[in-house]
């Protein structure tokens, strides 16, 4: 325990953190800027009546209107704050909260990578990632620090090990390595600029499929052993750019690129990035116990989570439960049909519900597969229902092809789903699951 307390506490060249901070601070700004001037702001929250929100988090509702363009820009311009360094930790704290809020009020464009900025950014709210090459040094705002705690730099580098390693252990299902969600993908992709037809060809998919396993579970590892490091660096970069051009996934790509800053020693982030080339002596020391303790649970934590999946029958792929918050990505391709109908209690009489009615196109695409969206969608029916004075029953028929394969049933339909509480601690009996 003493010698895992001093390897995380010995204070180290801090050159790192701080370059980090301010792509990271670059990258907060572009994803909130980016999100009004694309339409996603509108597409996600003034386009639709409602959004569908984590459940427990209907409240968040609220965030929806006009206003979450003024919403989007206060988080663009504190990104901003972050990458200048100016009131950081107030920058900081600011960003995650809405960040979170943003995370937690809306489900139809669910991405793991917003939720890995969710939990980057409240571990940045604690770091001394503002002690150097910071507005709030040259205000006086704070003293000026070339080192920080060794845990500071390990942080970052274990949590892209999770991300990673469980992205390659996930991948490793026949249906990924036939590279069929991979071949419906590049389908769509066929008029790309100069790779449309190549991706196309099947030893391209098959390729793009065996290879994401390979460096998602090497990566890492690649980076950490030193004769290895440029080449790692190299197939970041050829990775992530690629990604970025094909599946136009935002800021991700160039988050895990910004990342193998913390692979380097402080000797190469400074001779690139600073004028001061001198690098700071180590400091031995011991860490307190405490927050070697909170470091060791927080990563025992982010162990265990993506494992919950299995606590649940059937294929998470399928059922969706167990999936989210934990690194299952871009593992699945979904088609499929939803028909809600209504039974009004007191005279029996049946309605089909018309989704338009109710759902943007892009929510009647999300929906589809997703069990706790069709709950919540039949709260959402029956919630109407109820203020024109009738109680209604709630059925959902759906069916949903899973990669292609043929269709089967994902909601038991004789099931009044308004009438049933959520229970996020165990299987639901009516969504289906096929062995």
């Amino acid at each position: 325990m003493i010698k895992i307390q001093e390897f995380l506490g010995t204070k180290v060249d801090n050159s790192p953190l701080v370059v980090f901070r301010i792509f990271f601070g670059f990258l907060c700004a572009a994803e909130s800027f980016g999100a009004i001037l694309t339409g996603w702001v509108h597409e996600t929250f003034i386009e639709p009546q409602f959004t569908f929100t984590f459940i427990g988090f209907e409240w968040l509702n609220m965030l929806h209107g006009e206003g979450m363009y003024f919403y989007f820009s206060i988080m663009g311009v504190m990104g901003l704050l972050i990458m200048l360094g100016l009131f950081y930790r107030v920058s900081m704290f600011t960003f995650f909260i809405m960040w979170a809020g943003v995370y937690l009020a809306q489900k139809s464009h669910y991405n793991n990578h917003y939720y890995l900025l969710m939990v980057m950014s409240a571990i940045m709210t604690i770091m001394p990632a503002n002690k150097d090459k910071s507005l709030d040094v040259r205000f006086n705002f704070t003293t000026k620090s070339e080192t920080c705690v060794r845990a500071c730099i390990w942080y970052f580098i274990l949590q892209m090990m999770v991300v990673y390693v469980y992205a390659s252990i996930n991948k490793m299902h026949l249906d990924w390595f036939m590279a069929k969600p991979i071949g419906i993908w590049f389908k769509y992709k066929a008029n790309y600029w100069l790779i449309g037809t190549l991706l196309q060809e099947k030893w391209v998919q098959y390729g793009v499929a065996w290879g994401g396993v390979i460096y998602d579970g090497l990566i890492v590892f690649l980076f950490l052993y030193k004769p290895t490091r440029k080449l790692a660096f190299g197939l970041s970069l050829f990775f992530n750019l690629f990604n970025s051009f094909v599946f136009q996934i935002g800021i991700f790509p160039y988050l895990m690129i910004a990342l193998s800053l913390f692979f380097f020693p402080g000797k190469t982030i400074r001779n690139l990035f600073y004028r001061q080339k001198k690098q700071p002596e180590p400091v031995v020391q011991a860490w307190d116990k405490k927050w070697t303790r909170a470091f060791g649970i927080y990563f025992l934590i982010s162990v265990l989570l993506p494992l919950r999946h299995h606590l649940f029958p059937g294929d998470a792929s399928f059922t969706e439960e167990g999936h989210r918050l934990s690194w299952r990505m871009m593992l699945r391709s979904k088609s499929g049909s939803l028909i809600l109908v209504v039974e009004d209690k007191s005279t029996g009489e049946r309605t089909r519900i018309k989704n338009k009615n109710y759902l943007t196109l892009n929510q009647r695409g999300s929906i589809i597969g997703q069990p706790d969206m069709i709950w919540s969608y039949a709260q959402r029916v029956k919630a109407k229902f109820a203020e024109e004075g009738k109680d209604v029953a709630v059925y959902a028929r759906s069916s949903i092809s899973l990669n292609g394969a043929p269709s089967k049933k994902l909601i038991d339909s004789e099931v009044d789903l308004a009438s049933i509480p959520w229970d996020r601690w165990k299987h639901s009996s009516w969504v289906l699951y096929h062995e």
